[in-house]
């Protein structure tokens, strides 16, 4: 399949500051691929790396064949950006801000997209009222409308549910997949490991290195330990002896339950000894699928000891 975007040994620093370590990855037109990590990953420089608004220090970015440093034009009408903080205009309507984009994307006759993009995303019998009027879900769907407005052929979505409530999150996503189906690629940096489920292939950044990069479900079988789900009263309580058994990177608390990173062999018995010791009440204890954000974990406890971390091209 045709690339859309190609980034081989990016590198960024601001001053003594190392923001971007060597990035390397391809996006393949049509598919959403995922940046993913905490704040501070880097995510944020590489995208703006990639939209053409920062020049990498060295390493070369290939958007559509082109260098967006370079050719700016190529950048800014392949290119749909929508972020996390919500950068419309207060006070002009739906339809003026999408119309103030067309205009500025110079796309001509631009009534008949704007119509059809307010009917996708729901807004059309809104589309009188002030920006600053709109709940954090439109908000976020009336950005996605003017971003879409100039037909992009890669949007770039920085954290795009940051703040939004849990429906309008979804509303949102199921906007996004039909987009995804129209052909549309994507690139979108999120900190929430259930949304990086949603695309075809991950990059997991750590302080703007790579951690891992593949396929989300690869990447949930490629963990060298076994985690076993505790279900436990009380968890806090059970987390800390745990970690005194295990180490504090090889246990994590999920709500009510934990994740612990372990050999497998035995390591049953020695947990429900450890929490009886500790007086927990264990309910139940089972292997599970590591979850994304297992994998992160795992991948960045071994990076810090210094060991390979099994990037896959």
């Amino acid at each position: 399949m045709a690339l859309a975007l190609s980034l081989h040994d990016v590198r960024k620093s601001f001053g003594k500051t190392v923001a971007v370590a060597g990035v390397t990855f391809d996006v393949e037109a049509g598919r959403m691929f995922g940046v993913i990590g905490p704040d501070g990953a880097g995510k944020t420089t590489t995208l703006r790396m990639i939209c053409g608004l920062l020049k990498p220090d060295r390493g070369q970015i290939s958007l559509f064949g082109a260098d967006p440093w370079v050719k700016r034009d190529v950048a800014t009408s392949s290119i749909g950006y929508l972020s996390q903080r919500f950068s419309l205009y207060g006070d002009l309507s739906i339809d003026e801000n999408i119309a103030f984009f067309a205009r500025a994307h110079n796309v001509p006759d631009f009534a008949a997209r704007r119509t059809r993009l307010l009917a996708l995303t729901g807004l059309e019998p809104f589309r009188s009222r002030l920006a600053e009027k709109l709940s954090g879900g439109m908000k976020q769907k009336l950005a996605l409308a003017c971003t879409l407005v100039h037909q992009p052929k890669l949007i770039v979505l920085d954290e795009p549910t940051t703040g939004v409530d849990p429906v309008s999150r979804r509303e949102f996503w199921k906007l996004v997949a039909e987009f995804l189906a129209d052909g549309l690629t994507i690139v979108l940096a999120t900190p929430y490991l259930d949304e990086a489920e949603r695309c075809s292939r991950v990059v997991l950044l750590s302080e703007g290195q790579v951690l891992a990069l593949d396929q989300p479900g690869a990447l949930q079988r490629s963990g060298h330990r076994v985690v076993l789900e505790v279900v436990v009263t009380p968890p806090r309580a059970a987390l800390l002896a745990l970690r005194q058994e295990y180490g504090t990177d090889a246990v994590q608390l999920f709500g009510d339950r934990l994740h612990a990173h372990v050999t497998g062999e035995g390591d049953e018995a020695v947990i429900r000894r450890v929490l009886s010791g500790a007086a927990c009440e264990v309910r139940q204890v089972r292997r599970i699928l590591p979850t994304l954000e297992d994998v992160f974990i795992e991948k960045l406890a071994v990076s810090r000891r210094g060991e390979s971390v099994g990037v896959e091209a």
